[in-house]
């Protein structure tokens, strides 16, 4: 098995590894791993933005989100 070093990383990011390796029960080195997969993850078995907007459940209609006519408001001057 092939091994690879990373030189000159900044402190903050290695903390951030070790941070997000705790949050996932893993060991930095197999966060490390994991980022590796994900981000070099052929394209094909990576799921579309359209699919995923696709999968989104239906929540309400368009008049949710409707902007309020704006009647104003006498003001003194």
């Amino acid at each position: 098995m092939a091994q690879l070093i990373v030189r000159n990383l900044d402190e903050s990011l290695v903390r951030e590894l070790k941070i997000r390796a705790a949050r996932n029960r893993r060991s930095a080195e197999e966060e490390h791993r994991e980022i590796l997969r994900e981000a070099l993850k052929p394209e094909q078995s990576r799921p579309s933005l359209k699919r995923l907007i696709e999968e989104m459940p239906y929540d309400g209609n368009d008049d949710d989100f409707e902007r309020q006519k704006d009647i104003g408001r006498d003001i003194d001057l």
